[in-house]
């Protein structure tokens, strides 16, 4: 439990430092009171801990000792990796848990310093208080390689973030988009709450367009004894079967489940066994499977089959990621036909609805503001937004603005990267469309961020600008917090006010 403390906590902080007065936890632990606060100075940042020191409490942090302060022995700790795992044993709200199908938006964090932004975009957007329940330690493999951070790292970073802005409720932490069992373990044995698999390397796009024998081929060379089944059993269940939904009926058609069978037969099979693989390794856990890195839409019927299939198998999942018409680009809106989405999107979430419950997730979720309105309309809440490389991006915004060569030499750079960095990436930018980094004046730099071809050059670029310039940015933004704080609340809200208001 909590109770206020005594203790006045600007007695804890040296002359050359300041206190983030929001962090401060007043608890009681094991008999004892205890005060913790974050500071910083031309040390960086630290956290300090107060307790008796004749309690156990200060034994869960590393840190050197610094006096006494109204009877308190106060320690001031590094913020390492086993200050984060002390933080949340002690502070249990910090501890990542399974979130189930409250709204859910996962903020993805490349410099791992945004945190106190995407905290602040909760409350200004009204979304705090439970009514959408944030992700901040949000990275996927290929990312945490691209930035050279581990899980553990991810997740130290995302909690003394949450704890610096005074974050107290409940958090997720999001292994992003998993291909390999290998890549469970690293981030279960981090304390990762929610685990993304992704199968698209197993979906077969071509099975759409494949004539009657070259299907065949495809069915035939499905791993059935993964799927625990045989081809004719899957036709005696699925064939002819009909599904209500609140304002339709869909009915199986052969062709259609041969074509859904052959197309994600692998990828369900896959899906299983990482599912198993991650049951036999964590308790309790959310579980999303995305299918939205993949070549063709998902259609209606192939979301009922992924599905029925799933809970066949014994899959449980928390959230669903289909492949949606129309295109989802990196940090971008979306591109295609509006009022079709609208129509495919309220009936996914019927089928979500009707074969679940379960979240419809709404992946390459950033800067997708003409979708958000649909999206959430149609599933009533019952949704996950997942966004990542648009704080890195709004990061690059105010570099713009309060280091302008700084950010010249980063676009000039981005500009040589981009034929080779856009390989993993479905985007549309066209190169010769990016302004060099000498044909503009400084004050219209922070603008190309709103320039659709600048913004995701900038943006698949990340991996490389971080590995040659993530020093020079940390210290323009740590140097600069305000600013960066502001620009990514300002962003965030926009991405977060239409879930919660769907949520409320």
């Amino acid at each position: 439990m909590t109770r206020p403390a005594t203790l006045s906590t600007d007695r804890l902080v040296r002359a050359d430092a300041e206190l983030y007065q929001g962090s401060r936890a007043d608890i009681d632990l094991e008999g004892a009171r205890a005060v913790l606060v974050l500071e910083r100075g031309p040390f960086g940042k630290r956290l300090l801990a107060a307790a008796p020191a004749d309690s156990a409490v200060l034994e869960h942090f590393e840190g050197a000792a610094a006096g006494t302060v109204d009877g308190l022995a106060v320690l001031r700790c590094p913020l390492n990796d086993a200050n984060a795992a002390a933080l949340r044993r002690v502070l249990p709200d910090l501890a990542p848990r399974p979130l189930g199908l409250a709204t859910s938006a996962g903020f993805g964090d490349r410099l791992g310093i945004a945190t106190p932004g995407h905290v602040r975009s909760l409350g200004s957007a009204g979304a705090a208080g439970g009514l959408v329940a944030p992700i901040f330690a949000q990275q996927s493999i290929r990312e945490m390689t691209r930035t050279r951070r581990s899980p553990t790292e991810v997740l130290r970073d995302a909690t003394f973030g949450a704890f610096e802005a005074g974050w107290r409720g409940p958090l997720g932490a999001d292994a992003d988009h998993l291909k390999l069992p290998e890549h469970i373990d690293a981030c279960v044995d981090a304390g990762f709450s929610f685990f993304t698999v992704d199968p698209g390397d197993h979906v077969d796009d071509d099975a759409d367009a494949a004539d009657a024998a070259d299907l065949e081929r495809r069915l035939a060379a499905l791993p059935w004894e993964g799927l625990e089944t045989t081809r004719e059993a899957l036709e005696r269940t699925y064939v002819g079967q009909t599904i209500e939904l609140e304002s339709e009926t869909l009915i199986l058609e052969r062709e259609q489940v041969l074509r859904a069978a052959a197309k994600y037969g692998a990828a369900l099979a896959h899906v299983a066994r990482m599912h198993r693989y991650l049951a036999e390794r964590k308790d309790a856990f959310d579980f999303e499977v995305s299918v939205d890195e993949t070549g063709t839409p998902t259609s209606p019927e192939e979301h009922a089959f992924l599905a029925l299939e799933l809970k066949r198998l014994g899959v449980t999942w928390v959230s669903l990621a289909p492949r949606f018409p129309g295109r989802f680009e990196k940090g971008v809106d979306y591109i295609g036909d509006l009022d079709a989405l609208t129509v495919e999107l309220k009936r996914h979430a019927a089928i979500a609805r009707v074969l679940g419950p379960y979240k419809l997730s709404l992946h390459s979720g950033s800067d997708k503001f003409s979708v958000y309105g649909p999206f959430t309309q149609a599933t009533g809440g019952l949704a996950h937004l997942k966004t990542a490389g648009t704080s890195y991006l709004e990061a690059l915004r105010v570099v713009a603005g309060v280091a302008p060569a700084l950010f010249r030499e980063i676009l000039a750079f981005a500009r040589v990267r981009y034929p080779t960095d856009r390989a993993s990436y479905h985007i549309s930018a066209v190169l010769e469309k990016v302004p060099e980094e000498g044909e503009l004046r400084d004050g219209d730099l922070p603008g190309l961020l709103d320039q659709f071809d600048a913004r995701q050059v900038l943006h698949v670029t990340f991996g490389s600008a971080l590995e040659a310039y993530g020093d020079a940015l940390q210290r323009e933004l740590r140097a600069h917090e305000e600013e960066h704080y502001a620009a990514l609340e300002r962003h965030f809200v926009k991405h977060v006010r239409p879930f919660a208001q769907a949520a409320r």
